[in-house]
C-alpha cells in the first residue's frame, strides 16, 4: 500500500544542485584536499565520528553531523535537556519519540492512533503538544514520562508548531502563522509571512530562535526567519548543500527539522527520511 503524503503545489520547485563524496579509500586525498580548501576560503570541518569533512553556506557552518533514522518521516523537532524529540508522519507510522543526539538511537517512542497523520510539535513547561495533519485534533504529552494526557482542538491543517515560551505558534500551509493560548487553545492574534510584498505560502515546521520564528518551506530548500510582530522575512539560509550531501531516496525526503541548543548556540538540521542530522553554527543567531 503507497504511502499518502501531502499534496505538493505544482508550482513549487525543489531547487536542485550537483556534488560528489570522496570514495572511501581515497584517504590520502583528505589533507591535500583540506589545503587547497583553507586556501579558497574554505572552513575545514569534522563529524562526530571525526571523519574530516568540508561544507558551508551563506551564513551557517556545519560543525558536526550525526546519524538520523532513515525511516523517520520528520515533521517536528526541538531540543531538550540533551536529547531530541521528534514527532514524525505518515497514517499508520505517526511516532511522538526522543532520541539520543550523537546516534540517532530512540531512547522512547509513542504511536499515535492509526488513523492521524502526526505533524508539528512544541513544548511549554511540563507538556509537549503534537499536531495532526488534517484531523483539527492534537495530543498533549507529560515531558517526563510521554504519556498521552489530554487533546485539543484548533480549526484548519496542522503544520508546524513552535512556541516563545509564552504562546504557541502554528502553521497550517498558508503565509499565515497563528498565536494560540496553549491552555485555552484559541487564536490570540495571527500575522501573514511575506517576503517584501508577496506572502509566502507552505511554511512548515517550526522554531523559535531568539526572537526570530524560522520556518521551513516545504518543497524547498530554504529556512525562512521571520519576524513574528510583522511577519515579515528578515532573512533566509539555504540548506541545498546539506540536502545534496544528504541524498535523500524520494522526492518527498525534503528538508523539514529545526532545532535550537541555545547553550551552544547550535541549529540542528535534518529532513524527512534523511539519513543525517547536521549541527550548524549560524552567525547571528544571538
Amino acid at each position: 500500500m503507497g504511502r499518502k503524503h501531502k499534496r505538493r503545489n505544482p508550482r513549487s520547485a525543489l531547487p536542485g544542485s550537483s556534488g560528489s563524496r570522496l570514495r572511501p579509500g581515497a584517504k590520502w586525498l583528505l589533507p591535500v584536499a583540506g589545503a587547497l580548501l583553507a586556501m579558497a576560503g574554505w572552513t575545514v570541518l569534522r563529524d562526530g565520528s571525526g571523519s574530516a569533512q568540508t561544507l558551508s553556506g551563506e551564513g551557517y557552518q556545519v560543525v558536526a553531523r550525526y546519524p538520523h533514522d532513515p525511516d523517520a518521516y520528520t515533521q517536528g523537532l526541538f531540543f531538550d535537556g540533551g536529547h531530541l524529540i521528534e514527532g514524525t508522519g505518515l497514517r499508520g507510522e505517526s511516532t511522538l519519540r526522543r532520541v539520543e543526539i550523537e546516534t540517532g538511537r530512540v531512547i522512547e517512542s509513542i504511536a499515535i492512533p492509526t488513523r492521524y497523520f502526526g505533524e508539528g510539535i512544541a513544548a511549554i513547561g511540563d507538556r509537549i503538544f503534537q499536531l495532526t495533519w488534517t484531523s483539527g485534533l492534537g495530543f498533549i504529552y507529560d515531558r517526563e514520562t510521554f504519556q498521552q494526557t489530554e487533546q485539543f482542538r484548533y480549526r484548519g491543517e496542522g503544520w508546524g508548531l513552535a512556541t516563545d515560551g509564552e504562546v504557541l505558534i502554528l502553521s497550517d500551509g498558508t503565509a499565515q502563522l497563528r498565536f494560540l493560548d496553549p491552555n485555552t487553545f484559541e487564536e490570540r492574534r495571527s500575522v501573514e509571512v511575506r517576503r517584501g510584498a508577496s506572502p509566502v505560502t507552505n511554511l512548515n515546521e517550526l522554531e523559535f530562535i531568539n526572537g526570530e520564528v524560522w520556518a521551513n518551506v516545504w518543497y524547498s530548500n530554504q529556512i525562512l526567519r521571520i519576524s513574528p510582530e510583522t511577519g515579515e522575512v528578515i532573512g533566509e539560509l539555504d540548506m541545498t548543500p546539506l540536502r545534496t550531501e544528504a541524498r535523500p531516496r524520494t522526492s518527498e525526503a525534503v528538508l523539514n527539522g529545526i532545532a535550537y541548543d541555545p547553550d551552544q548556540d547550535h541549529v540542528y538540521i535534518t529532513g524527512k527520511l534523511w539519513p543525517t542530522m547536521f549541527v550548524l553554527r549560524v552567525d547571528a543567531t544571538r
